[in-house]
This record gives structure tokens, C-alpha cells and sequence, in this order.
């Protein structure tokens, strides 16, 4: 699962990042507001936590712009502005959540989970691919009732390819969307994560779901 986090503090970023990662999260920090719209902007994002005071574009208008071009990632405000007033800004440009600093990481992780818990017109809450099923929120995958268990990179890929069912998905797209920019591209890291993920969620069942489309990429879909 991918998420944006816009906060021009530097050290704060990088913990909130790094503690983003370690519950299994792909995580891209921008410090900038005017970078984050057109990180943002692209739509590759399951989730935006945003500063609202920022440099360039602030938090406010960085959304209500990023909604106006009908980018409906959901976002959460972690911000220090905390006034009834503040907030009701923040919800009004269409956040999904506000969270005033300081905070506990506890307490941010389970406003995430309630957010994606609610789902979207564009993702429902819970994904469904024939009898496989996979819960954002409670990070649960099921085939035919079956418990199937994921690495935190296994899960941001399965996610990502229900995302897009039926969809041609290629290696770019995955190193962009379950790995960071930062990733090396010339490594065959895809091709070994995907066999991974289907030994565990095709293997042992009769139809498969994970298709390879030779020299083109992945799809996932029902026969």
C-alpha cells in the first residue's frame, strides 16, 4: 500500500516514514508543496498524510486542488494547528481525517486503518477476486475461507495488482507502486516477489489468478 507524506520537517518526515515502512507501508516523503502536487497529482497514491503548513502550495490548497482535479486518495492532516476552526478547514477541503501534532504513531496507525476501512467509489473496502478477498484495513487475505499470510511486500503487491484486476500491470508500474523512486529498476526483485505471492495464493488451488503475459507484464484476473 502506497502513501505520500508531505512535511517540509525534514526529521519528523523520516520517523514518520520510517515508521510507516516497518508496519509495511511504501512510503514517499516530499518536503515541498508545490513537489507534492505532482506527486500527488498522479493518483498512484492509497493514501496522502499531509503538513498544512507548508512551503509553496500549503496543506489547504495542495488539497482542494488535488480533489478539484479529482484526485480522491483519501488524506489525513497531521498538523499543529489545532483550533476548531483548523480543523474544520482541513475537512472542508476534503480531508478524510485531522490529526494534531503532537501524536502518538499508535494512535495515527488506527485513524489509517479506519480510513481505508471506509473505502472509496474507486477502491471498496474490501477487494474481491473470485473467492480471494483482501482487507485493506485488518490486512487479512482469504481464498475459498482460507487464511493466506503475506510479507508486509507480498500484501502492497496482491493489494496493487486487485487494484487494477483485469489489468496489465507492468514492472515499472509495480517498482513504482510497491517499491519507492529510489528503486533499482536493472534487479529481477518484480519477478521474484510475484512468484512468491502466487506459490502462496495460486498454489494450492485449481484456478489460477496471477497471469504472466511474456514481455509485457502481470495480470490478475478470473478466467
Amino acid at each position: 500500500m502506497r502513501v505520500l507524506v508531505v512535511e517540509d520537517n525534514a526529521d519528523v518526515g523520516k520517523r514518520l516514514t520510517q515508521g510507516l515502512r516497518e508496519h509495511g507501508f511504501t512510503v514517499d516523503l516530499v518536503l515541498h508543496g508545490d513537489e507534492a502536487f505532482a506527486y500527488a497529482g498522479s493518483g498512484g497514491y492509497d493514501l496522502l498524510i499531509l503538513d498544512r503548513m507548508l512551503p509553496g502550495c500549503d496543506g489547504l490548497d495542495l488539497l482542494r486542488r488535488l480533489r478539484a482535479g479529482g484526485i480522491a486518495s483519501p488524506a489525513i492532516f497531521l498538523t499543529a494547528k489545532s483550533s476548531i476552526t483548523d480543523r474544520v478547514e482541513g475537512l472542508d477541503a476534503g480531508a478524510d481525517d485531522y490529526l494534531v501534532k503532537p501524536f502518538a504513531f499508535a494512535e495515527l496507525l488506527a485513524r489509517i486503518r479506519v480510513v481505508l476501512r471506509r473505502g472509496s467509489e474507486i477502491a471498496p473496502a474490501i477487494l474481491r477476486v473470485g473467492d480471494l478477498s483482501l482487507d485493506p484495513a485488518t490486512r487479512v487475505v482469504e481464498r475459498a475461507g482460507q487464511r493466506i499470510d503475506l510479507t508486509p511486500k507480498q500484501f502492497a503487491l496482491l493489494h496493487f495488482l486487485m487494484r487494477h484486476t483485469g489489468d496489465v500491470i507492468t514492472r515499472t508500474m509495480i517498482q513504482e507502486h510497491v517499491w519507492n523512486f529510489d528503486f533499482d529498476g536493472l534487479t529481477n526483485v518484480v519477478d521474484v516477489h510475484i512468484n512468491r505471492l502466487r506459490n502462496k495464493v495460486d498454489r494450492d488451488f485449481d484456478r489460477p489468478l496471477i497471469h504472466t503475459l511474456r514481455g509485457v507484464g502481470y495480470v490478475l484476473r478470473e478466467e
